[in-house]
């Protein structure tokens, strides 16, 4: 019997290829006020001949040199390791995070850092590093976003992704790089224990070489902060919830870290997201990588779907640029050899795509 033309899901949604990436798998990507776009390669396994690149006329070039890309154990704290999310404030400078945690391994002894770079003389400005009871054995610095109108010189709002240690926020006073951890081991910056990740239509589990399995978990990851900096909204890694906290609340040392989880807002389920981020109006956008799409959550909650396509494979960063488009970053994570007892599944190219939103990125000052 020969089967009719039947039913089939819809999908929707127009995207442009910015730039396509033959070599090793990116994950942070950010557009800065002038237009310069930057993308950062962790060092998971792939040959990475440099963690934080400038996509220069159709170039992947080293950023800021290929010098400070190289690892130098004499000088960890002015060389890049394993940078994770890269970050363009609006107003001159490049943020670096560097997990210093090649692998997912314990982060190197003060090699975890925060790093600004002056964007009009391509030179390292300052860096930030954390102390032991901040970054802890079983910390990833995975993503950040920042408010200059607060404190002296303003704060960083940064997730610990921990795959098996608490989860948390940390905050930096960018003025004397004083930093501490919030909502420690809380619910709200935890897996959910509950969440079965299902991706491609197959449920998502470590699978390890010699056939053991695990779940797959990740704290706190996806951030985004308001247009005005008071309110911080966040997601654990392996959980399809929403949540968010006031700036002051997290910035309050007054307020006992026991007592911290009731100034969280829940937001509900908007799908299970890696990156996420606030346009000028207030809107948070966030990916779901279970279901090859992008959500815009409005600020009174209500949620719609502005792209659904099969080749979304796993959005991993977002990014607003001054063209207003929404920058993306699509890297096959789900396909990594972790995942499928050691073979490798992901196709190249992995993709940085763009979708015009018609919003401009929220301000940081």
């Amino acid at each position: 019997m020969m089967i009719p033309m039947l039913p089939s899901e819809k999908y929707f949604g127009n995207f442009e290829l910015v730039y396509p990436f033959y070599g090793a798998m990116p994950t942070g990507v950010t557009v800065s006020e002038t237009g310069r776009i930057f993308v950062c390669f962790p060092r998971w396994g792939d040959d990475v001949k440099f963690t934080v690149a400038e996509i220069v006329e159709d170039k992947l070039l080293p950023y800021p040199n290929l010098q400070t890309n190289l690892v130098n154990p004499e000088n960890i704290t002015r060389t890049f390791i394993s940078v994770q999310s890269v970050v363009a404030d609006g107003r001159g400078t490049l943020w670096v995070l560097d997990t210093a945690a090649p692998n997912f391994s314990e982060p190197i002894k003060g090699g975890a850092k925060l790093v600004a770079v002056d964007l009009e003389t391509n030179t390292i400005r300052k860096v930030y590093t954390f102390t032991e009871d901040v970054v802890l054995p079983t910390t990833y610095l995975n993503d950040v976003r920042f408010d200059f109108r607060v404190g002296k010189a303003g704060y960083a709002y940064i997730t610990d992704s921990s795959s098996t240690g608490p989860g948390a926020i940390i905050v930096v006073d960018l003025a004397d790089g004083n930093a501490f951890r919030r909502l420690n081991g809380a619910n709200s910056t935890s897996p959910d224990p509950y969440f079965i990740p299902k991706v491609e239509g197959k449920v998502l589990m470590n699978r390890n070489k010699d056939g053991s399995t695990s779940p797959f978990r990740l704290a706190s990851d996806g951030i985004a902060i308001s247009p005005d900096g008071r309110v911080l909204f966040f997601c654990p890694l392996t959980s399809r919830h929403l949540f968010s906290i006031t700036t002051e609340a997290l910035r309050d040392r007054s307020i006992p870290d026991m007592e911290l989880p009731y100034y969280v807002e829940y937001w509900g389920e908007k799908g299970a997201s890696d990156g996420m981020i606030t346009d000028a109006k207030g809107n948070v956008y966030a990916g779901d990588y279970e279901h090859n799409c992008i959500r815009k959550i409005l600020p009174n909650g209500t949620m719609e779907t502005i792209i659904h396509d099969p080749r979304m494979l796993w959005p991993d960063t977002l990014s607003i640029g001054p063209d207003q488009y929404l920058y993306v970053i699509v890297n096959q994570l789900h396909r990594q050899p972790r995942f499928h007892y050691g073979k490798d599944l992901r196709q190249k190219p992995y993709s940085l795509l763009r979708i015009k939103i018609d919003e401009f990125p929220a301000p940081t000052f």
